[in-house]
């Protein structure tokens, strides 16, 4: 399968609450249904003009998958011309609303991929190239059904390929196992999707060899929510912060250009996300495309790296707004 490098993740463009730092700003002009559909509708124009053609939604993204079929139905983009993934086993749950107690549950059970199955394909049709499970962990038990697994392969035989996502420090961990997964002598996953940025580049060897295996790999979370874009001004991150601030006035770029840049650059990576939920933020990302990145660049990155558990506590304190 041909993909483009970058890639538009719908997260942050199909709900109306998200935990991107600064993310409540991007919606003062509204954030009803049709508002945001209209934003996303903007974004995705903006996308396919420049030449993206990997599109990312997920089931828990609000209404993110649904304005994702719209647009391909609106647009009439032929199935052949966009790789199109979404994800199943999160249920969103804040009823449009920015605070609520839970905005999404998960459950990695066989009723709910089968239903959620049905809901994916009403929205997105034929298009549908990827199907993922929604942040595939030890404790969810998901590695484990076998009749979960035996699903997948039929809708794998149906003409899907099969992935999986991957969050917290045990990324590394899950995708070692899921590697084994197989039905019927056969592997069960033909793609991950995974976080790596600079901040947290621990999953890399993991990726490396899912690369070599032959899954292609789709890196998540490149700008670390926020983090590693000007909006961050958490003095913690200071010095890290004047690291990519340096390399972005070498380059020419913004920050968010930069750590899209360093994960672009790793040579396992199929196609890196851009959440962008903004035309701005867009242009920002796309210019990654243009950053020739190289040894003293890649010195630098080196740098920024935090301990993993540190990195995922930071991650779960972010706050929905």
């Amino acid at each position: 399968m041909q993909v483009t490098p970058l890639g538009i993740g719908m997260a942050a463009l199909g709900r109306p609450g998200y935990i991107n730092l600064g993310h409540g700003g991007d919606y003062q002009n509204g954030r009803t249904v049709e508002d945001m559909e209209r934003r996303a509708f903007e974004v995705l124009d903006a996308a396919w003009d420049a030449g993206v053609r990997y599109f990312d939604a997920a089931r828990s993204y609000g209404r993110g998958e649904a304005f994702l079929g719209a647009w391909l139905r609106r647009r009439e983009i032929p199935e052949d011309d966009a790789v199109v993934a979404s994800k199943w086993g999160y249920r969103y749950t804040a009823d449009w609303r920015v605070q609520a107690t839970h905005h999404e549950i998960k459950d990695h059970s066989l009723a709910v991929l089968q239903r959620q199955w049905r809901e994916t394909h009403e929205n997105l049709g034929e298009h549908l190239d990827v199907y993922q499970i929604h942040s595939a962990t030890f404790d969810s038990g998901v590695l484990e059904n076998g009749e979960v697994h035996r699903e997948l392969a039929r809708l794998k035989g149906e003409g899907v390929l099969i992935g999986l996502t991957l969050s917290g420090s045990r990324q590394a961990q899950v995708l070692e196992r899921a590697l084994t997964v197989e039905v019927d002598g056969e592997r069960l996953f033909d793609a991950v999707q995974a976080t790596w940025n600079p901040l947290e580049p621990s999953a890399a060897p993991a990726l490396e060899t899912a690369h070599a295996e032959g899954l292609g790999v789709i890196v998540k979370e490149a700008l670390a929510n926020g983090r590693l874009t000007d909006r961050n001004q958490d003095p913690k991150l200071a010095s890290r912060r004047r690291v990519l601030a340096d390399l972005a006035a070498r380059f020419g770029v913004s920050m968010d250009a930069v750590a899209l840049a360093a994960a672009l650059a790793r040579p396992w990576a199929d196609v890196v996300l851009s959440g962008a939920a903004t035309l701005a933020q867009l242009d920002s990302n796309i210019r990654s495309l243009d950053v020739a990145w190289d040894a003293e660049a890649e010195s630098q990155v080196h740098r920024l790296a935090e301990a993993p558990d540190a990195y995922w506590q930071t991650c779960s304190d972010l706050a929905w707004n």
